[in-house]
């Protein structure tokens, strides 16, 4: 199915890619993998998710985080590759969890990313190897941040 049918369907928008926060590449592409640099909670740089969840936060705006995350890691990939139906699978997620202490479901957080990816590629190719890792604090006190590594047709 086409990307963009799908995300039709699903009534989902891709935003616009955020603005670079440092000396990084969005997306780099090695051979036929594209590593994504760490994507926040963000629209035009701005977070729209912040605290740490088990305190301000509940692992379902933890979840929605995770999942704003995931939008602009495919704004990148548009922006960068032209045609998201480009991308044959998800590889891998490496999701950073902004936790309080004694909080110990940050894969449950992480599920918000990996669910939109399976809803929009489906069960085979959006679901990649993953790591969900508790930390006490992100850039700009954000809740959650993840890295993407994807496979180029």
């Amino acid at each position: 199915m086409d990307i963009y049918e799908k995300l039709k369907e699903l009534e989902i928008k891709l935003p616009t890619p955020p603005p670079l926060a440092g000396i990084y590449k969005p997306v780099m592409q090695v051979g036929n993998l594209l590593y994504v640099s760490g994507q926040g909670p963000t629209e035009n740089g701005i977070p729209l998710v912040t605290g740490k969840v088990g305190k301000e936060r509940n692992i379902t705006e933890g979840q929605h985080a995770a999942r704003l995350c995931t939008l602009n890691a495919l704004s990148n990939l548009e922006r960068y590759l032209g045609d998201l139906n480009k991308i044959k699978s998800v590889v891998k997620l490496l999701v950073f969890v902004a936790s309080a202490e004694g909080f110990g479901q940050q894969p449950e957080v992480a599920n918000g990313a990996s669910q939109l990816l399976v809803d929009i590629f489906g069960q085979e190719q959006g679901v990649g190897v993953r790591s969900a890792i508790g930390t006490n604090e992100l850039p700009g006190d954000i809740t959650v941040e993840i890295e993407f590594i994807f496979e180029l047709l």
